[in-house]
């Protein structure tokens, strides 16, 4: 018999309790994100790293993490939701007790990628499990908009949790935040999550896995070791990566259930999405990576204090994100993004044209701008991606959206460590390290623009036609045929 989604619809207080360990997830994955920047000058002079080795150190993790969510989505989807919901949870904890036991840097990135792993389970599953479990459109988006807060709260609690830990107890501590949260949402998950699965399951895709894997490796270590090893060593990594590119373009259409289902793309909203998603995820991640080096290694602020300034920024974060999941719900999308769009371009600007680090009144002023903007960009992402697709495909949707987060948080660590690596010395990375940073912070001024452009343009009348009219042909997808299901 075919599995089928979860009836009768659970009560309004089930509905909660689902939507809150949903939410614990999505915090210890972000919360180890936080932390983990506020630590890093602390673990470079401690495992005696490079900036590169820094970049590692985050880019290992969501490296891994965005090659494997199409593939947890879909999988949840096809298996269980909850079943692959739980193993991300226990092996998301396990990774986080061998972060905290790495004996140096090598280890540490391994260990980081087995927290990926189980970090792939979560964020993409539970998004999937709240469409799946808040069916009317409002009130989806307001659970979404609940579920974007957790990113701010994240970000407000993460950096002063983080730097309090790394002055009195040390780096590796940070890691052991995560496994009480862990082992609790693992339990409320066996108690009160309700199993589902789409009715047609995709079937496994190892080639397009192989082909992504591929692809985001190759470029991620281009960008990475360029500066140091230069662009003649890395040009077959980024040959490679091309390569991996055409050919996922020309196998994923042939055939019949994709990993990756380019017809996702036709929708205007969803592509939207994707673009938003990568662009304001880099200027995140640059903007963290950058700031957590300046405070600590130029201002020689400790990691508690680091994190104190910076609590503005994830301060709006989280006041914006349920506000901008109301707004989506009420009103759409459009006016979040416009908002979003334009005040990351105009913390952006200040940085590069103003040089606001050499003022504390526009240093504080940039950082309430970008937690303004980041806090009202995820509900219009996550909301538009899965909005127009059947909810039999909600998981590799969602996961979809996820990657796309991801790929933007590994690219804008890549680029902008690059960017400053190449601009100052292995011997002394603190000398001339404003200077160095310019073009980083040019880098997401066009991140905040390519929001609020993007964001106009496929946020209208035009746009919403093309996601229904992919909504009506993902629909009519021929039934599986009995020779289908037997190869499955």
């Amino acid at each position: 018999m075919p599995a089928s989604e979860p009836t009768p619809e659970p009560s309004r207080r089930r509905r909660l309790l689902i939507l809150a360990v949903c939410c614990m997830s999505l915090l210890i994955v972000s919360l180890d994100n936080t932390v983990l920047n506020v630590a890093l000058p602390s673990m470079r002079s401690d495992l005696n790293a490079t900036v590169a080795g820094m970049q590692w150190t985050i880019d290992a993790y969501t490296l891994v993490l965005a090659s494997l969510l199409m593939l947890a989505g879909s999988t949840a989807d096809r298996i269980g939701r909850r079943k692959v919901f739980k193993t991300g949870l226990v092996l998301f904890t396990l990774g986080s007790v061998l972060c905290s036991l790495a004996p140096n840097l090598e280890s540490l990135v391994a260990f980081r990628m087995i927290q990926a792993i189980g970090g792939s389970m979560l964020n993409p599953v539970a998004m999937s499990i709240i469409t799946n479990t808040f069916t009317d459109p409002r009130e989806r988006a307001r659970a979404i908009g609940a579920w974007g807060a957790v990113v701010g709260i994240s970000m407000a609690a993460g950096p002063v949790v983080g730097g309090l830990l790394v002055d009195t107890v040390g780096w590796r501590s940070i890691f052991w935040i995560n496994v009480p949260v862990g082992l609790t949402a693992l339990l409320l998950t066996w108690r009160y999550v309700p199993e589902s699965r789409a009715p047609k399951p995709r079937r496994p895709d190892p080639v397009g896995q192989l082909l992504v894997i591929t692809l985001l490796g190759s470029v991620t270590y281009a960008i990475i070791e360029a500066p140091t090893e230069g662009p003649g060593a890395v040009l077959p990594f980024t040959a490679l990566a091309a390569l991996a590119l055409a050919a996922l373009l020309a196998y994923e259409p042939r055939r019949p259930e994709p990993l990756i289902d380019l017809r996702f793309f036709r929708s205007a909203p969803f592509s939207g999405a994707t673009v938003i998603a990568i662009s304001s995820f880099a200027a995140l991640s640059g903007f963290l990576f950058l700031n957590t080096l300046y405070l600590q290694d130029v201002r020689g602020l400790s990691a508690l204090q680091a994190s104190l300034y910076m609590l503005p920024m994830a301060a709006l974060t989280f006041l914006c994100a349920p506000l901008s999941g109301r707004i989506v719900g009420n009103r759409g999308p459009r006016l979040p993004l416009i908002v979003a769009g334009i005040t990351m371009a105009a913390c952006g600007l200040l940085f590069a044209a103003f040089e606001a680090e050499t003022s504390t009144p526009l240093l504080f002023t940039g950082y309430v701008l970008f937690g303004l903007g980041f806090g009202m960009v995820n509900a219009p992402i996550t909301n538009t991606a899965v909005s127009g697709m059947p909810r039999s495909q909600a998981g590799v949707a969602a996961a979809v959206a996820s990657t796309s987060r991801q790929t933007g948080a590994t690219l804008g660590v890549a680029v902008i460590g690059s960017v400053l690596a190449a601009g100052t010395s292995a011997a002394n990375p603190t000398a001339g390290f404003v200077e160095a940073g310019r073009p980083a912070w040019w880098i997401i001024t066009a991140c905040g623009l390519s929001v609020l452009v993007v964001g106009l343009a496929t946020s209208g009348r035009w746009a919403r036609e093309t996601a229904r009219r992919t909504a009506e042909r993902l629909e009519a997808v021929p039934p599986r045929t009995p020779a289908d299901s037997r190869a499955s």
